[in-house]
């Protein structure tokens, strides 16, 4: 069983990643976990539902759908790093 919009929302990150976000692996993380939990999961059990299942997120809705999420994430994780983080300080 695999969730398709794990690796789905990973490639819009990299697709849709603004040049000034830190970037790290853990705002990286913060923003696919923000983005995962607003958008509804998308579940297949075999290969053959993989494969159509990823043939159905790569329409226009589902990528829009994902890049409003990805970019409020953005926002989001760029203004209020975790405390500790290294571009806490830097951040304003």
């Amino acid at each position: 069983m695999k969730n398709l919009l794990e690796d789905f929302v990973a490639q819009e990150y990299e697709r849709l990643k603004p040049p000034a976000f830190c970037g790290c692996a853990q705002c990286r993380d913060d923003v696919i976990v923000f983005a995962l939990n607003r958008l509804p999961p998308k579940y297949v059990a075999a290969n053959v539902g993989e494969v159509i299942g990823n043939v159905a997120l790569h329409r226009d809705q589902p990528i829009a759908d994902a890049s409003v999420v990805l970019v409020e994430a953005f926002r989001r994780v760029g203004s209020s790093p975790r405390p500790g983080h290294a571009g806490a300080a830097s951040s304003g």
